[in-house]
């Protein structure tokens, strides 16, 4: 892991702008632009950025339209506007049109503005859309490689952004495939699969877990859907015991999506970090992060629990 801080939004803006130099794409945004980052393009490439205003439903009707006209279109606002479009985002997944979702300030990252702009169904919600793509990436370098791929490939993608800054986990040049999750850790005691600034928390929770004998592996799961069923299994098999950690709902997120495929595949016991059937509240966003559970501390205590039910091997 490198020292460096950043945000996966602002390395979002930072991607969408280089890129845009060599691809041909199209940046819509809500009146947003300054928080998505979407900003950044516009002053590079203004001939192809349209702010539509705070109206999502429009935005992703233009979105869809210009996808029809044979554009490839990202689309920003805060994750937990996107909903607002609910029912052309189902037009747009129906149709696998060339729209990108960009959806920043995910989870509780957008802390001291509260309940209302804070997203923790997004992920749930957007994972029941048919053909869409739900991603959450790790760090700045993975936000980037992220842009690369979506520009590149056909169909629906929802990319989960956070305000949150966070330590690196990957390295620069990162190649990103969609639903080929990427092992950070091997372990033989425990599994540790996590996505988004969640990650980094997981890195923090097998070291200390290490320092209790406990050998943990650790998974970026950047790939919501498509799960990556293959390595899920492999990971069940080997460890026989299961973490999931996410700042989002595990009703329906990270946690329920791996219960479903492992209970078809290979039961383990899984643990579920993450925030438990209720809404977001005001508070610093660390102070928050704390208050949900959702810490290194958290996710080796699910391990733990994990284990213990595990029984006998």
């Amino acid at each position: 892991m490198s020292a460096g801080r950043k945000s996966t939004r602002e390395a979002y803006g930072e991607a969408l702008r280089d890129l845009g130099a060599s691809r041909d794409f199209v940046v819509l945004d809500a009146d947003l632009s300054s928080s998505t980052r979407t900003e950044l393009f516009a002053r590079a490439h203004p001939d192809r950025f349209i702010d539509v205003g705070a109206s999502e439903q429009n935005m992703f009707a233009v979105a869809a339209g210009m996808a029809y006209m044979g554009r490839v279109v990202f689309a920003s606002t805060f994750a937990v506007f996107v909903v607002k479009a609910w029912d052309v985002l189902r037009i747009i997944a129906h149709d696998r049109l060339d729209v990108r979702v960009g959806a920043s300030h995910g989870g509780l990252s957008n802390g001291p503005d509260g309940w209302s702009h804070q997203s923790v169904e997004d992920v749930a919600a957007m994972r029941s859309l048919p053909n869409f793509r739900v991603v959450v990436p790790a760090d700045a370098a993975e936000a980037r490689a992220v842009v690369e791929a979506a520009a590149g490939r056909g169909g629906p993608w929802y990319i989960r952004l956070s305000k949150l800054e966070v330590p690196s986990v990957h390295g620069e040049g990162l190649r990103f495939e969609p639903g080929r999750w990427i092992q950070l850790a091997d372990g033989e005691d425990v599994a540790i699969l996590a996505y988004g600034v969640m990650v980094h928390e997981a890195l923090s929770a097998a070291s200390a877990l290490r320092s209790r004998g406990i050998s943990a592996a650790v998974v970026d799961a950047h790939t919501v859907k498509p799960l990556d069923s293959g390595l899920l299994e492999s990971l069940a098999r080997g460890t026989g015991a299961i973490v999931t950690a996410e700042d989002a709902s595990v009703i329906g997120g990270l946690g329920g999506a791996v219960a479903e495929e492992l209970a078809s595949r290979y039961p383990v016991p899984v643990e579920l970090v993450g925030i438990r059937d209720s809404f977001g509240t005001s508070g610093e966003t660390r102070a928050l992060y704390r208050a949900y559970g959702l810490t290194a501390d958290a996710i080796a205590s699910a391990a733990e629990r994990a284990i213990s039910r595990r029984g006998a091997r």
